[in-house]
């Protein structure tokens, strides 16, 4: 083999390296005539090296047959029955597809470096792909040149010999109804598989089988009743069925095939299993490494040319025979069934599978929460008429006035005028609630046991037990920025040599080193924190803007409330004045929810963004940082207003005559007089309900649909321009392609996790949330099994044993619940302040006089000038002590209006609830978490069958194999002991050849 050099005639200048075959010279006359021009013998002269083009030495891995060089198949009459979802012979499926687009007018431009490459590459591959595509030809004119559209053609050609290399059999089709794209048919051959799966380490079901540990007794009994009620709810799948007996599993090897049931090998590999294969088997095989200004990535395998637009898309193919994954999972018919999460696994790999079952296990988890929440919600409704408090504020015998709301244009109201909110804040404020507030707080700590316990079942069934993520190859990005980094340092290093005399000779063994080398330069360096030290800063100050930006609309907010709420105060109606509270709380929430679902967009495409130039250097690390940022932003947006409303409302209001002022005009807005616990309700229901009709469900589907509308729209409008193309028939992969892109599970996981918080962080101020929460599941689980069946294509499987960081950020949120429903107990509620009126300050230890005395009085006459109501005869009468909702002292004590000592009372005990509440709870939640086993007994038990049974299998056969060879040992020395018996004795040079003579052959 040479090592020539390739340069371009117009200018001469040097293009790369590459190597040529030893027998050029005995090339046909066409490959003579483009190496002429192209190539020349190594130059005495110096000459720039601007890019490196090196041919990557064959993978000793991968095994070359003729098969592989397809040649045209003639076309099989049945194979149009079968969608695309079969070469034209019928014979072969598609495993995966390549889609690029293409013109068909730039059929001959060609660029002198893919000459040499078709030159280089023309004992390995003498003829194009198989398909209908267009014939290039060498000689047609053309009127123009474009150079970028040959770089990928380049490109892929490149790219798919090298698949070919690989043993994959491809097939092109460019006669398709869809103008100017073309697809490329992946399938892989039986030894492929078969050695991919041995690398990847496929878990496969052997022969050998074993009977699953059955219950016994009483435990049988209630089993099979359970079975019997739960049937109708059932999935009618064979998969769901209880399953007695199973099949072991062991990593797939080419050396042990005579353990595995290969009676039928079509279905052996499923057609996930397949695709997985395929696309895992594309980064294994080494490619060719361009180095050049254009291409600063060390190699490039598939994700890569997606990025540079070589591929516009890669998929595999939904499988339009499998129809009962629509009707028994992908139906709203079926929306009272369990799912098929076999089938969906079978279908779509574990991580997906593990998603679908981890949402079943929460819906079904949100069933006794519902249930429980509607039981505190009735015992309000029950006992409004029984509480004491809400009876004294709406009785108007009282006749207790309060201070205005508002400066000047407020006026003097009766507390009575309150009362439906006082009844209505019963319901959700009432001793019911801190019994749920503990309950929910198990709930959760008991949904995430029973998730483990559930994922190790799964693991068990789905053969991951002894499953370990592989190691995660660098991104292309942070090749890509290794190698500019390494670049980058050689060349300072040249700058600092270059005034060193050097030989000719020295220096170009030194470029041919360097040329050797290109390959490795990525291993020799990594990025640093010193490399990423802008990206971090970038991130730091991104985040804390985009924090800031919602603190300033959720302030932006309050100044509305507080305008909105005197401009209301004016109004000369009755009906207005008294509205003007439940008014602005409405407009409020409403103008928080359309922001909090527009910054949500925003804030996904940001965290994305923020991720990409912190340059992930595995795919693991960027989606692990992407979710990090995407949930602390979403999360932050979504729970910001409510939390103003839950800890910050009406805490800095001041009192009257000495009230709190934003800008000094701007009065800080209280609490109503029954707290600010209903105002919650309000914001918590409003936001919650909102997101999930219209961000997860209208959006989920709207979007979607949109985007295939305009996709049809342009298909049809290029449809228009070719009758032909419009009258053909529409292939498998063709649908498939105006199907939505999968953009992986964080946004599913992500609405879930934001509703797990809005279920169990304020669940003392709504306990309907569980309930919402479940009837939006039930269309969830249907609506997004819909989408992934008919809406998006169908997403490569990926093996996955559990949910990665979201367990975790459950877990996060299931203890930060705790603290936060002791704050809103003890301080947004009034149970605290009743239970130290009950126990300190009641005469006849009843609630009478409780709202009594939660007012303080103050004298009207202190108001600061220019606050005083403009009309203080509204009411009809003069007004002199005014009553407002403050632990103070009276106008006429000594200490007028400072705090009293009422106040700290109340503080000590709210504080002491906190901590007895957050410790108590905290320490059940650890109990049950300690109580519950991670993984099942029976689980373990079969998990340690499982290893007895394959020991059993391999020492049976070691013995077989030892047997066998006793056997014929002996066999080889009776006879060689017959053969001396009955044969003359010969000369000691030619005893030698009798063992010989009776040899068998022996396989071990």
């Amino acid at each position: 083999m040479k090592l020539c050099l390739f340069f371009s005639d117009a200018d001469r200048e040097f293009r790369g390296v590459d190597f040529l075959p030893e027998d050029l010279n005995e090339a046909p006359e066409e490959t003579e005539m483009r190496v002429n021009k192209t190539y020349s013998c190594l130059p005495a002269e110096e000459k720039g090296i601007h890019i490196i083009n090196i041919r990557a030495i064959e993978d000793i891995g991968y095994d070359q047959h003729e098969s592989t060089l397809l040649n045209s198949l003639s076309k099989n009459p049945d194979a149009d029955c079968k969608f695309g979802l079969y070469f034209r012979d019928g014979k072969r499926k598609v495993d995966y597809i390549l889609v690029y687009q293409y013109k068909k007018s730039s059929a001959g431009r060609t660029l002198a470096r893919r000459a040499h490459d078709s030159t280089a590459r023309s004992t390995k591959q003498e003829q194009p792909l198989p398909g209908k595509g267009v014939q290039l030809e060498m000689g047609e004119s053309e009127p123009h040149l474009d150079y970028h559209e040959d770089d990928k053609r380049f490109r892929r050609e490149e790219y798919e010999g090298n698949l070919v290399e690989a043993g994959l059999e491809l097939e092109r089709d460019e006669d398709t109804k869809i103008h100017g794209i073309g697809f490329v048919k992946i399938h892989a051959p039986w030894n492929v598989l078969c050695r991919e799966a041995e690398f990847l380490k496929l878990k496969m079901p052997t022969k050998k089988m074993y009977q699953i540990n059955q219950t016994h007794g009483l435990l049988k009994k209630i089993n099979s009743v359970i079975q019997k009620i739960t049937e109708p709810i059932q999935p009618k799948v064979a998969e769901h069925k209880p399953q007695t007996v199973k099949r072991l599993s062991y990593p797939f090897s080419r050396e042990k095939q005579h353990l595995f049931d290969l009676s039928d090998r079509d279905s052996f590999f499923d057609s996930k299993t397949r695709s997985t294969i395929v696309r895992k088997g594309e980064g294994r095989k080494k490619e060719t490494t361009l180095l050049n200004k254009r291409r600063k990535c060390g190699k490039y395998g598939i994700t890569s040319l997606l990025a540079n637009g070589v591929y516009s898309a890669a998929y595999p193919l939904h499988d339009v025979s499998d129809l009962l994954l629509c009707e028994e999972w992908a139906s709203y018919g079926v929306f009272y069934k369990y799912q098929p999460i076999d089938l969906v696994r079978k279908y779509f790999g574990e991580k997906i599978g593990l998603y679908f079952a981890w949402l079943g296990v929460y819906t079904q988890m949100l069933i006794p929460a519902s249930i429980v929440g509607i039981i505190v919600f009735l015992y309000g409704c029950a006992t409004v008429d029984e509480n004491i408090p809400s009876m004294e504020m709406c009785d108007q015998r009282n006749n207790i006035t309060m201070c205005p709301l508002c400066d000047r244009t407020c006026s003097y109201w009766k507390m009575s005028s309150a009362c439906a909110t006082a009844r209505a804040s019963h319901l959700f404020d009432n001793p019911a609630t801190v019994f749920f507030s503990v309950f929910m707080a198990l709930w959760a700590a008991t949904f995430m046991e029973h998730w483990k316990r559930k994922q190790m079942r799964l693991n068990y069934r789905w053969d991951l037990t002894g499953f370990e993520e592989e190691e995660d190859h660098p991104r292309a990005e942070y090749e890509a920025k290794v190698l500019e980094k390494s670049l980058r340092k050689e060349h300072k290093h040249k700058e600092k040599h270059r005034y060193f005399p050097e030989e000719t000779a020295n220096k170009w063994r030194q470029r041919v080193k360097t040329v050797m080398a290109g390959v490795k330069l990525t291993d020799k360096e990594k990025l640093t924190w010193k490399d990423r030290f802008p990206a971090y800063l970038t991130n730091f100050v991104g985040i804390i803007f985009m924090v800031s930006l919602t603190f300033a609309i959720v302030f932006g907010v309050i100044i509305y409330r507080i305008s909105t709420a005197a401009a209301l105060a004016i109004s000369s109606t009755p009906s207005g004045r008294s509205s003007v509270r439940v008014t602005v709380t409405a407009t409020a929430v409403i103008i928080n929810l359309v922001v909090i679902i527009i910054l949500d967009e925003v804030y996904g495409c940001i965290a994305r963004w923020l991720t990409q130039i912190e340059v992930p250097k595995t795919d693991k690390n960027f989606e692990e940082r992407l979710i990090f940022k995407a949930f602390l932003l979403k999360f932050v947006n979504a729970y910001t207003p409510i939390f103003y409303v839950a800890f910050f409302k009406g805490r800095f209001v001041g009192r009257p005559g000495d009230y709190v002022y934003i800008f000094h005009s701007f009065r800080m807005e209280e609490c109503a007089p029954g707290g600010c616990l209903m105002e919650l309700c309000i914001q918590l229901s409003i936001i919650m309900l909102g997101k999930q009709l219209i961000q997860n469900n209208l959006f989920e589907i709207g979007i979607p649909k949109m985007k295939k509308f305009i996709r049809y729209m342009k298909i049809k409008r290029r449809r228009s321009l070719d009758h032909e193309e419009h009258m053909k028939k529409k292939q498998r992969y063709e649908v498939d392609y105006n199907l939505e892109p999968f953009a992986g599970l964080t946004p599913e996981y992500m609405e879930m996790i934001i509703q797990f918080g809005f279920v169990t962080l304020f669940v003392a101020s709504f306990p309907l949330a569980p309930l919402f929460a479940l009837l939006n599941n039930i269309i969830e689980i249907r609506l997004d099994a819909k989408k992934f069946v008919t809406e998006l294509r169908r997403p490569v499987a990926v093996r996955a044993k559990d949910i990665g960081i979201w367990y975790n950020i459950l877990r996060g949120i299931g203890k930060l619940a705790v603290i936060i429903n002791a704050f809103v107990i003890s301080f947004t509620s009034d149970f605290i302040p009743r239970l130290v009126y009950l126990y300190m300050y009641s005469e006849n230890g009843t609630m009478h006089g409780f709202v009594n005395h939660t007012l303080s009085s103050f004298n009207v006459s202190d108001f600061q000038a220019g606050t005083a109501p403009n009309d203080p005869m509204d009411l009809g009468y003069e007004v002199q002590i005014c009553r407002y909702k403050d632990y103070r002292e009276p106008p006429w004590s000594e200490n007028k209006y400072d705090i009293s000592k009422d106040f700290w009372a109340v503080l000590a005990a709210r504080l002491a609830f906190v901590i007895v509440f957050q410790n108590l709870v905290m320490f059940m939640s650890e109990f049950v978490d300690w109580i519950i086993p991670d993984i099942p007994k029976d689980i373990s038990q079969q998990i340690h069958k499982e290893k007895v049974l394959m020991v059993e299998v391999f020492m049976r056969e070691e013995q077989g194999k030892l047997q066998m060879l006793e056997t014929w040992k002996d066999k080889d020395k009776k006879k060689g002991e017959n053969c001396n018996n009955h044969s003359p004795k010969l000369p000691r040079s030619h005893s030698g050849s009798l063992s010989s003579c009776h040899s068998y052959p022996l396989d071990i």
